[in-house]
């Protein structure tokens, strides 16, 4: 009698251990279809008002608006490609760099894109830039820039250095690339040198439409192939060593992103010019907003953050101000000012 009792006091114990057990799994189901609800909700929010500015951007200021679709419809495109691509390349870089203050302009792309600017006007003179077609420079400007990234990867990433080994040798080439293209400014004539700093700023006024098919066709490549790793940069988050411990291979997975990453950029960089803070920007924003680590949540969410803050940026600068602005240089105001805010913080936290 005294077994039996032991046996079924063992019983309680097993089923009142097993009844905790799978309410704190009900608990937890329950609170992830919360985040998830949640999550799903901040981004059909963030799309809407991108469809919004995007038909604000179609029709603001314009009698007939059906004559100006085949102006501004390019304009639109390029805004919403580079914004996408910014989005995405800076929030996985970030993730397998570890740090959320770098951005892919350390990887040096984008002095690297002044200085072929600059050879090429060299080369060819302001007059010879005219006659080359938009495709050509545009398809050897792309070609340089992720030939460069990919050799500097494979030069890294070969051994055993890490992510952070490449960002300071891009930190170190970008400054090298930099004074290469201010020495080569000395050397331009005046026609040349307004022809290189026009080239300079990022401009969304001319686009080629041939160019953003390219851009678009490349860009949807890239964020397909970036969209399969999702769940495991997730992981990566958490650290490469606990990374590696739970399976991932954390060096191979470094240069298939850094080579993403790289692509993205230098398309978006060659199809309008550089954009250095709009990364850092849209990515903090899209964090706040998300409420999650989470990358597929994350991801999509600093791609319409940071179309929605393009296309809006673009709407009110020229509907507004009259054009007296230059986008890019707006926002890489409002990026520097991010990044001193994100140093003043981490500094204090330190």
């Amino acid at each position: 009698m005294a077994d039996s009792f032991k046996g079924s006091g063992a019983l309680t114990i097993a089923d009142s251990h097993g009844e905790a057990q799978a309410d704190d799994k009900s608990r937890l189901s329950r609170r992830r279809r919360i985040e998830n609800r949640g999550a799903l909700m901040r981004l059909l929010l963030v799309a809407l008002l991108l469809v919004l500015a995007c038909a604000v951007f179609m029709v603001i200021g314009a009698r007939h608006p059906i004559r100006v679709l085949p102006f501004r419809l390019p304009k639109l495109g390029a805004l919403l490609c580079v914004g996408w691509a910014s989005g995405v390349s800076t929030v996985i870089f970030q993730t397998i760099a570890g740090n959320r203050i770098l951005t892919p302009s350390v990887l040096g792309l984008d002095s690297l894109y002044s200085l072929i600017q600059a050879v090429l006007l060299i080369l060819f003179r302001a007059s010879g830039m005219v006659a080359l077609s938009d495709l050509t420079v545009f398809g050897l400007t792309m070609a340089v820039m992720i030939g460069v990234a990919l050799a500097l990867m494979g030069l890294v990433l070969r051994g055993r250095r890490s992510v952070t080994t490449l960002v300071l040798l891009g930190i170190v080439l970008g400054t090298f690339l930099r004074s290469g293209t201010t020495f080569i400014q000395r050397l331009l004539d005046p026609n040349s040198y307004l022809v290189l700093q026009d080239r300079l700023f990022a401009s969304f006024n001319t686009v080629n439409p041939r160019l953003l098919v390219i851009s678009l066709v490349v860009t949807a490549i890239i964020s397909l192939l970036a969209i399969r790793e999702l769940r495991v940069l997730d992981v990566v988050s958490l650290g490469p060593d606990v990374a590696t411990a739970l399976g991932v291979d954390h060096r191979r997975l470094s240069r298939r992103v850094v080579a993403m990453v790289a692509v993205l950029v230098s398309v978006s960089t060659a199809l309008v010019g550089p954009i250095m803070f709009l990364g850092l920007l849209v990515a903090h924003l899209a964090y706040w907003i998300s409420g999650t680590n989470r990358h597929v949540v994350t991801v999509p969410m600093a791609a319409l953050v940071a179309m929605f803050v393009l296309v809006a940026g673009q709407t009110i600068l020229t509907q507004l101000l009259g054009n007296n602005a230059v986008l890019s240089v707006v926002v890489e105001f409002l990026g520097g000012l991010t990044l001193i805010v994100l140093l003043i913080s981490s500094g204090r936290r330190s």
